[in-house]
C-alpha cells in the first residue's frame, strides 16, 4: 500500500525517486480490522499516520461513558494525536477502525529526520498543518454557531460519501447531537 502514499505525495509536489524510497524505508504498514484500535486513550502516540484504505475515527469518552467523535479519517487523510505526539503525554483519544483499514506509520523521530532531509516533504507537511488548523477552526465555528440541521447539511456538503460509510450514531456524535435528533433531521430532509 505504499504506492497509495507515493501517489499522494507526488500529487502534492515533485519528489525524486530517491526521496520516495527514503520515505518508503521509514514507513511501516499496519492493517486494522473493523473495531480494532490504532491508539487507545492513555497510550502515548509516537507516529505520523497516513490512511491508505478504510475509515478510522478519533474519539474520547466522557465521565458518563458517552463517546465524542473528534474526527474521521479516510483514504489519503492523515490521522493521529498531535498533542500526544508533540508533548509525549498520554493521549486522551482512542483511534478505532470504522471499517477494515490500512495505515502507513512513520515514527516521530524518523518523520522529523525525513522533513529535515527532504525540504519538499517539509513544505507539504507545513501546508497540511495549515489546512488542518483551518479545518479545526471551521469545525469549532460550526459547533458553536450552527443549528443541528445546519451542522448536518454542512457535514453532507463537505463529506458527501461519509453518510454512506459511517453509522448514523457516529455521525450524530461527531455533530454533537443525539441519534434521535439526527434521525428527525434526516426524515425532514427527505
Amino acid at each position: 500500500m505504499f504506492d497509495v502514499f507515493a501517489k499522494y505525495l507526488q500529487s502534492k509536489a515533485d519528489f525524486t525517486p530517491a526521496e520516495i524510497e527514503q520515505i518508503r524505508v521509514a514507513s511501516v504498514l499496519k492493517t486494522l480490522r473493523k473495531r480494532h484500535y490504532l491508539l487507545q486513550a492513555g497510550d502515548i502516540w509516537t507516529y505520523n499516520a497516513f490512511v491508505t484504505s478504510g475509515c478510522l475515527r478519533t474519539y474520547s469518552v466522557d465521565a458518563k461513558g458517552a463517546e465524542h467523535i473528534i474526527s474521521f479519517a479516510v483514504e489519503n487523510w492523515w490521522t493521529g494525536d498531535q498533542e500526544s505526539l508533540t508533548s509525549g503525554q498520554p493521549s486522551r483519544y482512542t483511534i478505532e477502525a470504522v471499517e477494515d483499514a490500512e495505515v502507513l506509520l512513520i515514527k516521530k523521530d524518523d518523520f522529523d529526520q525525513l522533513r529535515r532531509d527532504i525540504p519538499t516533504l517539509d513544505g507539504v507537511i507545513n501546508t497540511i498543518f495549515h489546512r488542518s488548523f483551518i479545518a479545526a477552526q471551521s469545525r469549532i465555528h460550526s459547533a458553536i454557531s450552527y443549528s443541528a440541521e445546519e451542522k448536518y447539511r454542512e457535514f453532507l456538503q463537505k463529506y458527501p460519501g461519509f453518510a454512506l460509510r459511517i453509522p448514523q450514531h457516529m455521525i450524530a456524535s461527531y455533530l454533537g447531537v443525539t441519534t434521535e435528533t439526527l434521525s428527525r433531521i434526516r426524515r425532514h430532509l427527505t
